[in-house]
């Protein structure tokens, strides 16, 4: 039997564990490599190939839908199945316009993901029962139910990078550090980002990425 291979992207240990023991109870899947890193998770598809990866969307560095975008670029043929605690609009409609083939809650059962994975190694979709009617109403709408445009259609992906790192508290020099590019370049992306939003501090930044669900409440708490 030719196995799927499966690359996990997840930050919690603890979930990443449970996943792995799960698809290691199946015959026909292999685990070629797991990480707590959307950015390093795009360097590992590049490397490995995965036929499907499980995609954490709230990940430190660099989020899993924007992780999700850049490696199916990168690597067309992997199939990314998102992960997520939380399933309002917010979550479901960036799921719905990443590119991914499939979405998970996380209190999904054993038996689902394993279906998951089967379903899109084969090119289909595949999104938990619960939410799956939800995600086809939001598919090809542009806006969440506050009227706000989605965060993917406004920004780059080098907009959304920094927007994350911003809102995870980084300062201008570690951002620049993180992404390889320059302070002054931050700066520049900083003033667009505050630009195209119509944002006009660090805070108001930070609240616009937890409501797009770039990041989860919990990453930053020095929201005023």
């Amino acid at each position: 039997m030719k196995q799927i291979t499966v690359l996990l992207a997840e930050d919690h240990t603890m979930v990443r564990e449970g996943i792995r023991k799960i698809l290691e109870l199946e015959a026909d899947f292999e685990v070629v490599g797991e990480t707590p890193d959307g950015r390093q998770a795009i360097a590992l598809v590049k490397k490995l190939r995965p036929a499907v990866v499980l995609m954490d969307i709230a990940m430190p560095r660099l989020n899993g839908l924007e992780a999700t975008r850049q490696l199916l670029q990168a690597v067309p043929t992997t199939k990314v199945i998102l992960l997520s605690a939380h399933s309002d609009d917010a979550y479901l409609q960036e799921a719905a316009s990443s590119g991914a083939q499939g979405f998970l809650i996380k209190q999904a059962s054993a038996h689902v993901v394993c279906e998951a994975i089967r379903a899109v190694q084969k090119g289909h979709k595949f999104f938990s029962p619960t939410v799956a009617k939800r995600v086809q109403q939001l598919e090809g709408n542009s806006l969440d139910r506050a009227g706000r445009t989605q965060a993917s259609k406004v920004l780059s992906s080098r907009e959304l990078e920094v927007l994350q790192l911003i809102a995870e508290g980084k300062a201008n020099k570690e951002t620049a550090g993180e992404l390889g590019i320059s302070a002054k370049t931050v700066e520049k992306h900083r003033d667009h980002l505050m630009q195209k939003l119509n944002i006009h501090d660090t805070a108001g930044l930070t609240r616009y990425a937890i409501s797009a669900g770039i990041i989860e409440s919990s990453v930053q708490v020095t929201i005023v």
